[in-house]
């Protein structure tokens, strides 16, 4: 056992964080959660990341030097990581660590050393998985908390307070690997939008990110209700927890879990944007979930009076990891 347990002391926990946003938001959501003491490990990959899982097995293949350097003993006791390309790093650990490490990896790594993993957190919008290492969880988890939001509200509160209410949050993704982000759809989503403020007398608070190219461009330039409007690389602060925590309602576009289930975290209607050809099925089956349990509904121009709880997946996962402390140790 790790002496750090026997002594009644905190874990040593590590959170490993990639080059993907979704990744380190659901690692630090996570983390942050525990309300334990954590440290952050940052990696960074080479070109043979890209091997499948079976093949590079328990090891740091993939991994540049410097990450390499800041992977050493003494090893923690529990590694919280997310995504594919990180669990062959955490199995590695584990095994460095002689089994001591326990392994909380949220979605799936793949069949290769599944059973290295303590508790595999996959969200129910996956392919199905069974097993004594899995746990079931709604959409990602995210570092979305009241606690957040009530900073975002106080920080943003002034900036936003000449707008019209109610004032609708348009959250923009964009183009993914194997879906496009098309004019017609900025143009869709422009107008959809726009009307929704206009009819209402609100306001717009709009964001784009790095992946909504012209598309994005071309549905701002659509807007004549009141808005703020924030695009990837603008100078500034990002106003993005501040349009969560303030937004009446919210529109987000669908090619994101991690943006669709941040966008749940509080309790304004939350509208998903996702016409024909625009998602990818896993995707438009965690839409359907949201729809399904009341957290969402599709967008559709028009909108209504209605709330929900918060979702966070995070919490969930955090318990977990609580109630299986004493099992573990």
């Amino acid at each position: 056992m790790n002496d750090s347990i026997i002594n009644n002391t905190n874990p040593v926990i590590w959170a490993l964080l990639d080059d993907r946003a979704g990744n380190r938001s659901q690692c630090q959501g996570v983390a942050k959660l525990l309300g334990l003491p954590y440290e952050v490990r940052e990696l960074e990959y080479t070109a043979l990341s890209a091997l499948p899982n079976a093949l590079k097995g328990a090891s740091f293949t993939g991994l540049n030097q410097a990450s390499k350097d800041v992977l050493v003993s003494p090893w923690p006791d529990i590694i919280i990581a997310a995504g594919r390309r990180t669990a062959p790093i955490a199995r590695a650990i584990k095994h460095k660590s002689n089994g001591k490490t326990r392994l909380v990896q949220i979605m799936y790594p793949g069949d290769s050393g599944l059973s290295d993993f303590d508790l595999v957190c996959i969200p129910q919008h996956d392919k199905y998985h069974e097993g004594a290492n899995i746990l079931s969880i709604p959409g990602a988890p995210h570092g979305v908390t009241q606690d957040v939001l009530d900073k975002a509200s106080e920080k943003w509160r002034e900036s936003f307070s000449q707008l019209p209410s109610p004032r609708i949050a348009v959250i923009v993704g964009g183009s993914t690997r194997r879906k496009k982000f098309t004019d017609d759809m900025g143009r869709d989503l422009g107008t959809l939008a726009n009307k929704m403020a206009t009819d209402s007398g609100g306001s717009l608070l709009i964001t784009t990110s790095r992946r909504s190219g012209e598309a994005g461009k071309t549905m701002v330039s659509l807007i004549s209700a009141p808005h703020f409007s924030y695009a990837w690389g603008d100078q500034g602060d990002n106003p993005y927890f501040g349009y969560l925590a303030l937004a009446d309602a919210i529109i987000v576009t669908g090619d994101s879990v991690s943006m669709c289930s941040e966008s749940c975290a509080t309790r304004a209607p939350v509208y998903i944007y996702a016409p024909d050809g625009f998602v990818i099925e896993k995707h438009a089956r965690l839409h359907r979930y949201l729809y399904d349990a009341g957290f969402a509904r599709p967008l559709e121009g028009k909108l209504d009076d209605w709330s929900h709880p918060p979702l966070n997946a995070a919490e969930i996962i955090a318990k977990a990891i609580h109630d299986n402390i004493p099992m573990w140790f």
